[in-house]
């Protein structure tokens, strides 16, 4: 490529006969390149870059901050650097006699190219030298630091996480909520048992939905909270969201691609807009009329939207990005934290607790629990409760000896739905 690029310049050279006016040096030393620039600075010349497009933009500030004007792309960084540097013109590089008219302009009027010059060495200095850059980042530095000091986000929590060595992670309904005295009593050994034990929340519900349920029964804020069937990740007491986590699920996901794909399907209706989020799109199903689960993730395959299918309670289908669902946020949420999975009990009822039962953490199954959840009965790391709701959650927690130090059983393989 770039040698049919050079022999068109040579063409171009010989053909308008422009032999004595263009350098071409077979090489050159990096201490050589701030004269090259100083040189067409002085024989006032121009530096023109007509890329299609220009990610950052390097030489033009390297042009700039030696004086040498610029003609260049109107893509990208190019747009930045003139806006602060004000010291030359952009064009579109697929419009040849508009860059030809600009560039006869740029070099005609002596007067204006002295400002430029000018202009430039100034907004380099100014907005581009390290100097600078150094200044910026300490400004930006001291406001997030005094943003943090004023909203002392989360602290308490985030410090749990730090010195936390195990986890108990909750589904909320029908799992940690449902009877009060068990809910009371565990609450109760939550507090006591200190920094070693951190606890979080993991539900289908949207954020102020379950706040707001927590609130009714009376559950502190926990450290962490998984929602939207592990879309959504927050820390503390000030629900910081985890934007990383964000950022690792929007990979390939298409909701509204989804919602116009499934919107006709038999046996699934949308939920209200309330249940619909960012990275989830959920219905209320027939589970007498819809497609079985496989089928609906082999559509969406079919379609190019690779997707998390979650059947749960036999009423309740959602789609999330192929990278979501509560096992997968519990293990970044680990990794990340630092706690190992090993050592983190997982507490469901519903088919949308399978992943995060079934992989390697110590798993707990409420006596109250859905038909979905049975085929994980056998599995040495997941303890089938036979109490309900919280009292399952106790008995379970007793099972594997968690106030001291957690048993940890042989591990199966995890379970494909």
């Amino acid at each position: 490529g770039t040698k049919e690029v050079l022999m068109e310049v040579l063409q171009l050279i010989d053909y308008y006969d422009l032999y004595g006016s263009v350098s071409y040096p077979k090489r050159h030393d990096p201490d050589e390149v701030p004269l090259m620039y100083q040189m067409a600075a002085r024989t006032r010349g121009v530096f023109v870059n007509p890329a299609f497009t220009e990610p950052f933009g390097l030489t033009l500030i390297e042009s700039a901050a030696s004086g040498l004007p610029i003609v260049a792309t109107e893509d990208g960084g190019p747009i930045e650097i003139l806006e602060h540097c004000q010291s030359g013109l952009l064009i579109d590089p697929l419009d040849h006699e508009s860059m030809g008219d600009k560039l006869l302009d740029a070099l005609s009027d002596a007067k204006r190219w002295k400002k430029w010059s000018r202009s430039g060495l100034a907004g380099a200095r100014k907005h581009f030298s390290w100097q600078a850059h150094a200044q910026k980042y300490l400004r930006v530095a001291h406001a997030l630091v005094h943003k943090s000091q004023n909203r002392r986000v989360g602290l308490r929590a985030m410090r749990k996480l730090v010195a936390a060595d195990r986890f108990l992670l909750c589904d909320v309904d029908d799992t940690l909520i449902g009877e009060r005295e068990p809910l009371d009593k565990l609450v109760g050994l939550l507090d006591q048992a200190g920094g070693q034990v951190a606890f979080g929340i993991a539900t289908g519900r949207n954020k102020d939905l379950t706040l707001e349920v927590l609130k009714e029964w009376n559950v502190p804020n926990p450290a962490l909270l998984i929602t939207g069937v592990g879309t959504e990740i927050y820390y503390g007491v000030h629900l910081v969201r985890d934007r990383g986590w964000d950022n690792t699920i929007r990979h390939r996901w298409f909701p509204e691609a989804v919602r116009e794909l499934l919107k006709d399907v038999e046996g699934l209706d949308f939920q209200s807009e309330e249940a619909q989020t960012e990275f989830k799109v959920s219905f209320v199903v027939d589970p007498d009329r819809m497609p079985k689960v496989p089928e609906i993730r082999r559509k969406l395959r079919k379609a190019n939207l690779p997707s998390t299918v979650v059947y749960s309670h036999g009423s309740y289908v959602d789609i999330l990005p192929v990278r979501a669902s509560k096992g997968k946020a519990l293990r970044y949420f680990a990794l990340k934290w630092g706690i190992p999975i090993e050592r983190c009990v997982v507490a469901g009822d519903s088919g949308n607790d399978v992943e995060m039962l079934s992989g390697n953490t110590l798993g707990i199954v409420v006596g109250n629990h859905d038909d979905e959840v049975a085929k994980l009965k056998g599995y040495p790391r997941v303890y089938f409760a036979e109490g309900r709701h919280a009292w399952g959650i106790l008995e379970g927690l007793e099972h594997y000896d968690f106030f001291n130090e957690p048993r940890n059983p042989k591990q199966e393989p995890m379970v494909d739905d």
